[in-house]
């Protein structure tokens, strides 16, 4: 699972990239400057790790991670080829999620390839690409749907149908995102299609530091102009968290971000914000050898839960052991918690929770 940063040329992505994945990205004050998508894996910050590494003293810590692509920047016209557009927009379809970097700050000294600061048109340069470049796909889908309607085929009419509300949204510049589908509507006929403005999106307002904390008037700009939507916001001073990573003392760091009043770096937020967008959550298990945090899709279940770790547990799962995160630190391990007969076992149909600690029984 990977979540795309993108943006225009020049508003801060590559600099987001480089806090995020500690990669170093080209990052220069010209367009273009990244014109392959760099990849990062990132790990997620997960302060409950640390408390079950300090009870169970392991080997080593695994944490969860996610993928990050850095994008070339979009221009007007790219849905018809301008700059890099085509490359762009096939670099986000390999996506699952964006991260939309906006300009929310001023300085004379770092080009604008607008010439002008203003976060809101500069997103609606972007979803009005995005838009042109699925009302393309939409009609093309349409060709075929239309066929196979006039021959009487129930599902293919049912299909015409939102594909017919779709083209009417995306020229009337709404984004996919924003449309009121059920959810099997947007799952066997939306997704396919791998819409661009169908995917979900957390908006960066790139701030000064003076802004990192309250926003500023750009902020409350974009805020206004997304409310329809259904997105996330995350306000980041991008240029200061670079300053702030190339501290190596940790102590420094904390200075650093206590002057511009906040309690952890900002890119920690957004990689969590990044996991959550992607409809991620983790499990544990922990043992001597390993603490680690799995990734898993919000509600899998624990036989889905257990495949992650290997395919034979998946196939083979009798049951899981399930021990609450919670109840793991307040009795202080499993052996504690066994006592207490807080250690629960489930079955195949077990939707696992957020935090859930696992031991899975299998045979293959």
């Amino acid at each position: 699972m990977k979540a795309g940063i993108v943006g225009l040329p020049n508003v801060g992505k590559s600099t987001l990239f480089n806090c995020l994945s500690n990669a170093k990205a080209q990052s220069a004050n010209f367009p273009f400057c990244t014109i392959e998508p760099n990849v990062g894996v990132v790990n997620v910050p997960d302060e409950r790790l640390e408390k079950l590494s300090a009870i169970v003293n392991p080997e080593r810590v695994q944490p969860a991670v996610v993928e990050i692509v850095d994008i070339a920047g979009l221009v007007k016209g790219a849905s018809k080829g301008e700059g890099l557009g085509n490359k762009f927009l096939a670099n986000i379809r390999e996506c699952d999620a964006i991260i939309h970097v906006l300009r929310c700050f001023d300085n004379a000294n770092i080009v604008h390839v607008e010439t002008t600061v203003d976060p809101v048109r500069d997103k609606e340069i972007i979803d009005f690409e995005l838009q042109l470049k699925d009302l393309e796909t939409v009609e093309k889908k349409l060709e075929k749907t239309k066929k196979a309607a006039r021959t009487g085929d129930k599902l293919a009419q049912k299909e015409l149908e939102v594909l017919l509300k779709v083209k009417d949204a995306l020229e009337a510049a709404t984004s996919v995102r924003s449309m009121d589908l059920t959810e099997k509507e947007r799952e066997e006929i939306i997704k396919p299609l791998q819409l661009l403005t169908n995917k979900p999106t957390l908006y960066v307002c790139n701030v000064d530091d003076k802004s990192a904390v309250t926003g500023n008037a750009y902020v409350e700009a974009v805020k206004e102009a997304t409310k329809q939507e259904d997105a996330e916001i995350i306000i980041l001073a991008v240029g200061t968290e670079a300053d702030i990573n190339e501290l190596e003392d940790y102590e420094e760091r904390q200075l650093f971000l206590e002057d511009i009043g906040l309690d952890e770096p900002g890119s920690a937020k957004l990689i969590r914000a990044a996991y959550k967008l992607l409809n991620l959550q983790t499990y544990f298990t922990a043992g001597v050898k390993e603490v680690r945090a799995w990734t898993i899709h919000v509600g899998d279940t624990a036989p889905q839960a257990a495949g992650v770790i290997h395919t034979d547990f998946e196939k083979g799962f009798i049951r899981a052991e399930v021990i609450k995160y919670n109840d793991f630190v307040t009795l202080g391990g499993e052996k504690q918690v066994k006592e207490q007969g807080k250690m629960r076992v489930e079955g195949k149909e077990y939707i696992v929770q957020d935090g859930d600690m696992m031991n899975f029984r299998f045979n293959v």
